[in-house]
């Protein structure tokens, strides 16, 4: 079985899906139809930059759906089926709009408002992230909580737990951290993102939210928020509470095996969620398919409805 994963936030890098866009006629209507529903030059961004202006919460995010759904669309040409579908946080809009819930302008929209709202919350109130390596879950929790104003924002994988709180309380995150050993480094982001601090940012996702309407689904949509299945009617206050809950990938993944899926296609750009799923389940098969290189050699693999994704 296959389940389809999305990247998020932090995956964007300048030239995303010009190759695509050259090659495939698809992706370049896909980027056009980003551009239109956004009426600015999303794609040119994307493809030329500069990594200031594509780095950009209120751009980034927008751009990051773009790619994804490109390169979905890309290989659902070449044949990819799939039965699950999820995502990182941000990823959860192409998830939805692979499995069938969402259409891609709304998401695009939608996206672009969550963005510019989550960096409104960040100007408005100072954070910021931190990993910590090394730690199992509970310490990571437990060193959250004696630091005070953080909290545990992405279950990445095995011994990889990112948190988010206020700059104070992550300067003293990182303090704790440096006298009892523990590996930890301060992330390049704008703000303190699912945590509690993006209280704001949800209350704005929630309104432009308000006049979709789910489709039914096509394939199981599972939810990085809450780890299980969500129904359509559930699916919009799924994506409110994920501003403010963490993300929780590695059980995600977990839920996913559980399921069947036994081969991981991440679609979009950049090649991390791929690395964590080997990390979390070393059986798991796993592709990532964001460049015409990446869809040649999948293709030569035999992808298709079939033969499933490369391993």
């Amino acid at each position: 079985m296959i389940a389809l994963c999305f990247p998020g936030q932090g995956a964007q890098s300048v030239g995303m899906g010009a190759d695509l866009v050259e090659r495939y006629p698809v992706a370049a209507e896909t980027f056009a139809e980003a551009d239109e529903a956004l009426d600015m030059g999303l794609s040119k961004v994307c493809f030329t930059g500069p990594i200031e202006r594509l780095t950009e919460t209120a751009v980034c995010q927008p751009a990051i759906v773009a790619m994804s759904v490109a390169a979905l669309r890309v290989a659902r040409e070449m044949g990819l089926e799939a039965d699950v579908a999820f995502g990182h946080s941000l990823g959860e809009y192409p998830a939805l709009v692979a499995a069938g819930a969402m259409d891609f302008a709304t998401a695009i929209r939608v996206v672009a408002e969550r963005g510019a709202a989550m960096q409104a919350a960040s100007e408005a109130t100072p954070g910021g992230m931190a990993a910590l390596i090394g730690l199992d879950d509970a310490a990571a929790e437990a060193l959250c909580e004696r630091a005070g104003e953080v909290w545990p924002a992405n279950y990445n994988c095995p011994g990889q737990v990112v948190a988010s709180g206020a700059a104070a309380g992550i300067d003293r995150l990182l303090a704790l951290a440096g006298e009892e050993g523990v590996r930890a480094t301060e992330l390049r982001v704008s703000g303190a993102f699912h945590s509690p601090l993006m209280e704001p940012a949800a209350t704005r996702v929630d309104a432009a939210l308000e006049d979709w309407t789910p489709e039914p689904t096509t394939m199981t949509f599972l939810s990085t928020t809450t780890c299980r299945e969500e129904a359509p009617d559930d699916m919009r206050a799924t994506l409110v509470a994920q501003l403010t809950s963490p993300v929780r990938f590695a059980q995600t993944v977990h839920a996913a095996r559980a399921l069947g899926a036994d081969r991981f296609v991440e679609l979009g750009p950049g090649k991390v969620l791929a690395g964590l799923i080997r990390r979390i389940d070393r059986s798991a098969a796993t592709a990532s398919l964001g460049t015409v290189e990446s869809l040649d050699d999948a293709a030569e693999l035999g992808l298709g409805p079939a033969a499933g994704a490369p391993a």
